[in-house]
């Protein structure tokens, strides 16, 4: 009975939903509702019903429809919207209503009085990606009506959309009419050329007025923390404080604007307990980023306003980046201006294996010379090639740190407040053993922003070469409290471990930086620092199965490369280290790494060890990562 009620078959799928309804609703429920009937009546069943549509879904604030011809449901689709331009043209403006429109075609299920497959989903996420007034198609649609209809056609490029796994190409149809009709309305703000953020007044959910001025504090402060990213476009207060008590549509605001990304938050006050909670949305689709809530005491108001702005600021920052790498590797390489050139290099760079470091470096010097002024393509260079000597990418190590040397000081000779870069230049220092000139740089990346995770890791790492313990700890747990979630966060462990190390704190030692191999994209350096600690330690079985993984990783490793790559001032330091890297099996020199491997494989099972469970217990305690990054 249940198969003899669903049909499945090929079908147009429309799907529209009402500009900022929720809104609309707090503001005039009643005169919402009787404009949206009146709409229903007027315009969308006619034009449906007039182009052989079957509405299968209509909501109070949105419409699922099926069509039999794509050609069919796009002539609905820009029927409805040009209708509305002139229903529109003749109300006040509180009273307009704007529909986004998505359409797709594919194979559907079609149960009774409901619709499910993959078509259905796809124009819904066509939708989203509408702006108000406009339709958006998926390709299929596209390559049936391109040459039919009278629309100007905009290629969005391929979209990340929710749900599905595999980015999908859409395209944006204007009505010309719509387009055309008022000449006077000005064009929407272009984008700036690097992420751009406005930051909406905070909500006051305590019902209690007093509190007004915590949230437009909060607000303000965040703005001002998210400024000090020089790599951020960010609206001024004046600006967004215009959206004060309104439930703006956070799409229209990111096109309003002219930013990509918008973030919205509100406070909650009970007792001396406040709740403030806060989310990051991409303008274009509306999509979620970020989002988080935060409890506390209410004790030091001014004391709970820096740390909720501090951790904000810190969270928001590599979300961004993340996005806008993701963003920059759909697009077409031919579509790349200096800032796309620059993420996609970045997306590159933190893959972490000779092949992509390649490429970042090839992108990083593309950018520069799209923008020959541009200091994060300098920055990006640097810690290209930074990387590409660490990990032994070049033949020629020596040539590549005196290039990344003179990246980094032209990047901040670009711009001299830019913290990246001057943490950038701190870490090609070390490997120059110019010490006290990485901590100074570095130093001025921390003044620079303070918010920023990697200055801290710069100065962090720096002090423990020098041997300050305690101050290089510090700031390197300053680096997890920023950024907890960072791609880099083996680094920062593996540098930990080390200083703990220098300490004597062996059992500490290794346990952080056994966290640091556990990360996805660990490379050589936390391998060969456990190692050395379980050298130390006297664990020999564990130690030479750890020189195995290291192995794995960095076949033609050995002693003169561990010299070049951990600049400790105090050689003591270093000999330490290397002696427990000794003794776990390292070999002075260059040897073939399959004879290596195998002595040291042998070692192993030379200690009586069952090859079976040692095999399962490696497995648990250092699997096996992809190659990366060091330091």
């Amino acid at each position: 009975m249940v198969e003899e009620r669903m049909q499945r078959r090929l079908a147009a799928i429309l799907v529209s939903d009402v500009v900022g309804y929720s809104g609309m609703m707090a503001v005039d429920e009643n005169g919402t509702l009787t404009r949206l009937k009146a709409l229903r009546a007027e315009v969308f069943d006619p034009v449906i019903e007039r182009h052989g549509g079957r509405i299968f879904k209509n909501t109070g604030d949105g419409a699922l429809v099926e069509f039999s011809s794509a050609l069919n449901a796009v002539q609905a689709a820009l029927d409805i919207q040009e209708d509305l331009s002139r229903r529109n043209a003749l109300l006040d403006d509180e009273h307009h209503v704007l529909l986004r429109i998505g359409i797709s075609l594919g194979d559907v299920i079609i149960d009774e009085d409901d619709l499910y497959g993959n078509g259905v989903n796809i124009a819904a996420r066509m939708e989203t990606l509408a702006e108000p007034g406009e339709i958006c198609i998926s390709t299929n649609v596209h390559e049936h009506v391109s040459l039919s209809v009278d629309a100007a056609i905009e290629d969005l490029g391929d979209q990340a959309v929710k749900g599905l796994d595999r980015p999908v190409r859409c395209y944006r149809l204007i009505p010309r009419s719509v387009a055309q009709s008022d000449p006077d309305t000005p064009a929407p703000l272009p984008l700036p050329d690097k992420p751009s953020i406005a930051v909406l007044p905070f909500q006051n959910m305590s019902g209690d007025p007093e509190q007004e001025f915590f949230a437009d504090g909060m607000a303000e402060d965040i703005i001002t923390g998210l400024s000090r990213y020089r790599s951020l476009f960010v609206i001024a207060r004046n600006s967004t404080f215009a959206y004060k008590g309104q439930s703006p549509d956070l799409r229209d605001v990111s096109r309003d604007l002219g930013v990509r990304y918008v973030l919205e938050g509100s406070i909650r006050k009970g007792g001396s307990r406040i709740r403030l909670t806060a989310q990051l949305i991409e303008g274009t689709s509306g999509n979620h980023i970020w989002a988080e809530r935060y409890d506390r005491e209410l004790t030091d108001i001014f004391a709970v306003q820096d740390e909720i702005t501090e951790a904000i600021v810190a969270a928001i920052g590599p979300e961004i980046d993340q996005v806008e790498r993701e963003r920059a590797q759909r697009l077409p390489p031919e579509s790349l201006d200096a800032w796309e050139s620059y993420q996609r290099g970045l997306w590159h760079l933190y893959r972490f294996n000779k092949e992509d470091n390649a490429e970042a470096q090839r992108l990083f010097k593309q950018t520069a010379l799209i923008s020959p002024n541009f200091a994060p393509a300098k920055s990006g260079l640097t810690h290209a090639l930074y990387f590409s000597f660490m990990h032994g990418y070049a033949e020629d190590r020596s040539a590549v740190l005196d290039e990344a040397y003179e990246s980094g000081r032209q990047a901040i000779v670009f711009d001299e407040r830019d913290a990246d870069a001057h943490f950038a230049l701190g870490r090609i220092l070390q490997m120059r053993h110019e010490l006290d000139a990485s901590i100074a740089e570095c130093e001025a990346a921390v003044s620079y922003n303070p918010s920023y995770a990697h200055a801290h890791l710069g100065l962090g790492t720096a002090l423990m070469f020098a041997g300050k313990w305690s101050p290089a700890i510090e700031n390197l747990d300053r680096t997890i409290r920023l950024s907890p979630h960072d791609p880099l966060l083996w680094i920062v462990l593996t540098a930990k471990s080390m200083a703990l190390l220098g300490l004597r704190q062996l059992e500490e030692a290794e346990e952080t930086v056994r966290q640091a191999t556990r990360q996805p994209t660990a490379e050589l350096s936390p391998y060969a620092v456990l190692a050395a600690i379980l050298g130390q330690s006297k664990k020999d079985a564990e130690a030479q199965q750890a020189m195995v993984d290291l192995l794995r990783i960095k076949p033609d490793v050995s002693i003169s490369h561990i010299e070049q790559i951990f600049p400790f001032r105090d050689k003591e330091n270093l000999a330490y280290l290397i002696e427990g890297l000794r003794k776990a099996g390292i070999p002075q020199c260059h040897t073939p790494s399959r004879n290596r491997t195998t002595a040291i494989q042998a070692g192993v099972k030379g200690l009586d060890l069952l090859q079976g469970r040692v095999a399962a217990t490696i497995q648990v305690l250092y699997p096996i990562k992809t190659p990366l990054l060091l330091e």
